[in-house]
């Protein structure tokens, strides 16, 4: 329950992310004061009862202080993507940021949102966890849909779970695409839904070919090693499922308690209907 300070904020990014935690929040009874990334933010998010929401852009870092506390908030969330070639590339960093990012070591997503999250907490404001009010949607561990992943796809999860984490030690990415035991992609800066879609067309090139692979992909999704759960947190949706049907991916595995399934039930039964088996293995990921 909401304490002495009623309002939270939130730093929204794009998708539907940011809309459920908007309802979880004021669900608990909090105001919501809303920082909306130009680059990002679904415009919808103006007419989805937030306290206020203020538009700023990408490298407003300065500004977003500000507004927090002009409206004397101390706690926030991060909810929602951020394209990670628009923070590497199309970012315009104000005076703060652009600090910041040179007193970076390691140039990935981590090590920039910890040290913004760092600099926040120096200003008296809280990052809160991405999931904190958003339990429920989070993947419990087994088997999620009528089917189950087959003898071969159990092969292709042990076999993806051992080279995804092995890249999310150096936060190259999250999602491995896997046929035949052998990786077919794998996640950098362009996105999970990106990443099948290569796979698929990689899969697809291969028609008419000579090829060892099964054409059916397994998708595997994990949590980084020691995830910070207040950023970067993976996330399905239905548009996932969509992808994988089109790009004749038939499994997907991810994190029990480190994956929100953002459309909850609506998941499973687009899954169900594509005849895609989810699973979530309840195995700790750091």
């Amino acid at each position: 329950m909401p304490g002495q300070n009623q309002k939270i904020g939130l730093i929204a990014g794009n998708g539907k992310f940011p809309f459920l935690v908007l309802d979880a929040a004021r669900a608990a009874g909090y105001e919501v004061v809303v920082i909306a990334i130009k680059e990002e933010t679904f415009p919808e998010i103006e007419d989805h009862g937030a306290r206020s929401v203020h538009w700023l852009s990408l490298g407003e870092l300065s500004k977003l202080i500000e507004t927090f506390k002009r409206e004397s908030v101390s706690r926030a969330i991060m909810a929602g993507q951020v394209k990670h070639k628009q923070i590497f590339s199309a970012i315009r960093p104000d005076w703060k940021l652009a600090k910041l990012l040179l007193s970076l070591t390691t140039r990935n997503t981590d090590s920039l949102l910890g040290a913004v999250a760092k600099i926040l907490a120096e200003e008296g404001i809280t990052l809160e966890k991405s999931t904190w009010l958003l339990e429920p949607l989070q993947a419990k561990a087994g088997v999620l849909t009528r089917r189950a992943p087959s003898e071969a796809e159990g092969k292709n999860i042990e076999y993806g779970r051992a080279i995804a984490r092995q890249l999310a030690q150096h936060d190259i990415g999250q999602t491995v695409v896997i046929a035949e035991s052998a990786c077919v992609a794998v996640e950098a800066m362009e996105g999970t839904d990106v990443t099948i879609e290569r796979a698929g067309t990689l899969m697809g090139s291969l028609h008419g070919e000579a090829s060892t692979l099964d054409r059916a992909l397994t998708v595997v999704k994990i949590a980084k090693p020691n995830q910070d759960m207040r950023f970067d947190v993976p996330v399905i949706g239905v548009k996932t499922i969509e992808v994988m049907r089109s790009a004749g991916a038939t499994c997907l595995a991810v994190d029990a308690g480190k994956c929100l399934l953002l459309e909850g039930e609506k998941i499973i039964d687009a899954a169900d209907a594509a005849g895609i088996a989810i699973v979530a293995d309840a195995q700790r990921s750091d």
